[in-house]
């Protein structure tokens, strides 16, 4: 495949220097990406750098993933209006483990074809750079007016809400540069991409090594991803959306995407899949026909939950998704991991009752009005079940006889009662 082109129809090239798909038509190249290490879970902030990776793997390339354990100690200041925390050394090399863990489900690693992915950490050769040899044999090779025409650069000087920019900010896109004329030397590496922020950064890199050893390297790049509304992507109300399933259970991440507007499904599913061009256009097709089925959403959601977690993990979100919305069976909602059941109940009344009262068992009646305070009297438990609006666990109750003890208890600690469709309350044995 071409990849300058495979990126152009999905969407993600922003800038790509001249030359650059020549190259990739002419021989196997090596590209890397930089991964900020500064936590132990990539996000899906991430996910264009890594995609923009596996592409270029698809398309018999070998990718680069740089972890930027030198750099992560100083802090990027593109698009930041403040200096970044500095990590610890064995915090960086933690962070890196649990990064690769989870680029291995895009790239791979570990075949011995001549494209195979490789990791790297710019900590490895920084680290025993001096000061003066990095200004003697790096710094004199770019000059200050080069680096203060950079954006990220000016953007800082004159903003009026910042403290400035500190040495070590501005020195950053010098060691990035030699990241690039590191690779480029040892490990034949012509490309570097990355974010439209990290434009600058990159051809930083480029000069250096025209200016240092006389060779072309090549600069591609992608359009920061946004939300239709204007809003950050992979943020919600919690925070950062992670590939970690500690972090973000597989649920959770796999409504984020079922969530996505019509029109940012249209977008995503292009950079996020590796659905083709054919049935990305027959998917769109069919979506705006019926935009009620949300057909597009459920694909995409499909997919990348599928490529990130596994697709048991994926059916099960979404069993839990038919459990929310009132499809659900009794075995489904026992089947639920303890992460996955809370979180699709989170938000719903709780109520705390005794395990050892359950231990001897409680009347239906009694559990829900006097023990918890899910019906306000005991006449309208008893209409409810009448009317056969009630459910336990999933299950109709048919008698406001029936006894309730601990062997109805899901994971040894819930019980959920349901009154009509969606109308939830958990009640937590303690």
């Amino acid at each position: 495949m071409n990849f300058v082109e495979e990126l152009s129809w999905r969407g993600m090239i922003h800038d790509v220097m001249p030359g650059t798909e020549e190259l990739l038509l002419k021989e196997l190249t090596s590209a890397y990406v930089g991964i900020d290490p500064t936590a132990d879970s990539l996000h899906i902030g991430h996910l264009v750098g890594v995609m923009m990776l596996k592409h270029f793997q698809r398309c018999g390339h070998k990718p680069i993933a740089l972890v930027g354990g030198a750099t992560g100690m100083i802090g990027d200041p593109s698009m930041k209006s403040q200096e970044r925390n500095l990590l610890d050394e064995v915090t960086l090399r933690h962070n890196q483990e649990c990064i690769k863990k989870q680029l291995a489900c895009f790239l791979d690693f570990e075949s011995d074809a001549p494209n195979a992915a490789e990791m790297v950490n710019n900590y490895d050769w920084m680290k025993e750079f001096t000061f003066l040899d990095f200004i003697r044999d790096i710094g004199k090779h770019i000059t200050v007016n080069y680096m203060i025409s950079k954006d990220s650069v000016k953007k800082r000087l004159s903003s009026e809400s910042s403290a400035g920019m500190s040495f070590t900010e501005f020195t950053y896109q010098l060691v990035q540069g030699y990241d690039f004329l590191y690779l480029f030397q040892h490990k034949n590496c012509k490309l570097q991409m990355g974010g439209s922020d990290q434009w600058g950064n990159i051809t930083t890199g480029t000069e250096l090594i025209r200016r240092k050893t006389g060779g072309e390297a090549f600069a591609l790049t992608c359009p920061l991803i946004t939300k239709a509304d204007g809003s950050k992507f992979g943020k919600t109300e919690a925070g950062n959306v992670w590939l970690d399933p500690e972090k973000t259970s597989p649920y959770e991440f796999y409504q984020f995407w079922l969530n996505t507007s019509d029109e940012d499904a249209e977008k995503y599913i292009k950079i996020f899949t590796l659905l083709n061009r054919e049935e990305i256009d027959q998917l769109t097709c069919e979506h705006r026909e019926a935009p009620h089925q949300r057909l597009l959403q459920k694909r995409l959601a499909e997919e990348i939950t599928v490529m990130v977690h596994s697709r048991e993990e994926y059916e099960m979100a979404v069993e839990a998704s038919l459990i929310l919305f009132g499809q659900g069976t009794a075995d489904q909602l026992r089947r639920l991991s303890e992460k996955t059941f809370l979180a699709i109940f989170d938000g719903v009344p709780r109520f705390d009752v005794s395990r050892d009262e359950l231990a001897h068992g409680l009347n239906i009646v009694d559990l829900l009005t006097e023990k918890t305070t899910v019906f306000p009297s005991r006449g309208e438990v008893r209409r409810t079940i009448q009317a056969n609006g009630l459910s336990l666990n999933k299950e109709r109750i048919t008698s406001p006889d029936m006894v309730v003890d601990a062997s109805f208890l899901i994971g040894g600690k819930f019980l959920l009662a349901q009154k009509g469709k969606k109308n939830y309350h958990l009640i937590v044995a303690r």
